[in-house]
């Protein structure tokens, strides 16, 4: 597996995350970030590496555009996500407010990707990418998700535009995700789709709060489970969803899908509690490969 270049100066807002089986525990090799990204791990060896992603003032300011990548060695764990919601604040100025990520796990490897829901306040504007590259025999625990603002507040889907874009490829963890030396998997001849993903919500488009847009919710969540790390995980998780009775004007809504190697889960919320109780469940049968409770000290 290619060494991350932490060698490489870093600019502002970029950062790395590189977690190697040494003596038989998933260890942190290398890692560092540059304001207004900060990147914490509590648990820097062990069964798993836990690692906190945050940033300066607690979310994203007009004009903040930031970077990680993180780099998983043949068997190593990794559980990671942020201190708390990702917000999004006033940006009436339309500056760039971004943020990518690009994940590369080799043979073996296992990581669990959740950080918490964003949350776009009002007139905000963000767009984020996470791409992933898995060798052969990796697995990915993927969330993504946002909220319609801050309703407890009375600021509700009154963002200006909030787009998320999620690929996950399978190919090798020696070279970059992209062909020819390329920063990300487009083009790449030699990887295969796994998964790919892209939602756009902008206010020009008609009322996000509209029936047939955000409605009556105001969280929405993506888990996407995929890779032989991960499925059991995620036969269970197809087969208890598909299980589950229909409710008319359920304040919960849960869908499940069969995707290559795994299974994507879409949830839709009147309240935030219900969401994240589901996730966790979910995500809770991965606990024994990362040797505890995450989420207990998250959630």
């Amino acid at each position: 597996m290619q060494a991350a270049h932490h060698h490489r100066p870093l600019q502002r807002g970029q950062g790395f995350l590189e977690v190697t089986v040494v003596f038989r525990e998933s260890t942190v090799t290398a890692s560092g970030a540059h304001e207004p990204l900060q990147l914490l791990t509590p648990r820097s060896r062990g069964p798993s590496v836990w690692a906190y992603t945050s940033s300066l003032g607690g979310g994203f300011v007009a004009g903040d555009q930031t970077e990680l990548e993180l780099r998983l060695g043949a068997g190593a764990r990794c559980f990671l996500t942020s201190q708390s919601s990702t917000k999004i604040y006033r940006n009436p100025g339309l500056l760039p407010c971004r943020h990518t990520t690009r994940a590369w796990l080799a043979k073996g490897a296992l990581l669990v990707f959740a950080p918490a829901l964003v949350q776009p306040f009002a007139d905000s504007f963000y767009s984020q990418k996470q791409e992933f590259c898995l060798a052969p025999g990796a697995g990915l625990a993927l969330v993504d998700g946002f909220t319609s603002g801050r309703p407890a507040r009375g600021e509700r889907w009154a963002f200006g535009s909030f787009e998320t874009r999620n690929r996950v490829v399978r190919g090798t963890a020696e070279a970059s995700p992209g062909s020819n030396g390329a920063t990300g998997p487009e083009g790449a001849e030699s990887q295969e789709d796994l998964f790919l993903d892209a939602l756009r919500l902008g206010s020009t488009d008609g009322s996000l709060a509209g029936d047939f847009r955000g409605g009556r919710f105001n969280y929405f969540a993506t888990l996407l489970l995929t890779g032989a790390p991960v499925q059991e995980a995620a036969q269970a998780a197809l087969a208890e969803v598909g299980q589950r009775p229909l409710t008319r004007r359920a304040e919960l809504l849960v869908s499940a899908s069969p995707v290559t190697d795994g299974v994507v889960l879409r949830l839709a919320g009147q309240e935030l509690a219900p969401v994240e109780t589901e996730l966790r469940r979910h995500l809770a049968r991965l606990n024994p490969q990362l040797g505890d409770d995450p989420w207990s000290r998250r959630w």
